[in-house]
């Protein structure tokens, strides 16, 4: 068994704990975990001030795949950069296809909304950001802290993220081995 693969897409305005913490309980795992920037490699500005540098842009990063799972980080503004990018459509698309684990944080899932991705899947999200998510019934809504339906995983905010984390460590080690 190959080591199993993960890419975090980071995009400016991320929430930095939905982005580290995740990758660094992934790392522990044994998942090789590439931090893609979702404009370069360039240092990112994170909603919090903190800067993160990755480990290479999204479209290097695109280029060394399939991955097993795709990450997406919440935080309003890294959302948002998610949602309006026309790579991240086409690397969730690709992981789609696949059915490849797809999973999403806090705000974050609203890229899977604006992508098209996991219709019908039954999805959390951060509160604030469930009417959006809501909004012309794509998805059924959960209140639980982290949800799991079919290939698409996603959690509440910052306050989840270590189940968030050990949740796609389990999945990509033990359920896919």
């Amino acid at each position: 068994m190959g080591s199993k693969k993960a890419l975090v897409i980071l995009a400016k305005g991320a929430e930095e704990m939905e982005t580290v913490i995740p990758t660094d309980l992934m790392r522990r795992a044994g998942i090789s975990v590439t931090i893609a920037g979702l404009t370069g490699n360039d240092p990112v500005q994170c909603s919090r001030d903190v800067v993160i540098c990755p480990d290479k842009s999204l479209e290097e990063a695109q280029k060394k795949g399939p991955y097993d799972v795709v990450v997406l980080p919440g935080g309003n503004l890294g959302a948002q950069n998610l949602s309006e990018s026309s790579l991240v459509r086409d690397v969730l698309k690709d992981q789609d296809s696949r059915k490849g684990l797809i999973a999403a944080i806090c705000a974050g899932p609203t890229a899977l909304l604006a992508h098209r991705i996991g219709f019908g899947s039954k999805v959390t999200t951060h509160p604030l950001a469930k009417d959006k998510m809501m909004n012309g019934d794509h998805y059924k809504y959960s209140e639980n802290r982290v949800e799991k339906d079919g290939h698409i995983l996603t959690s509440r905010g910052p306050g989840t993220s270590f189940e968030f984390g050990l949740a796609i460590s389990l999945v990509c080690v033990l359920l896919h081995a």
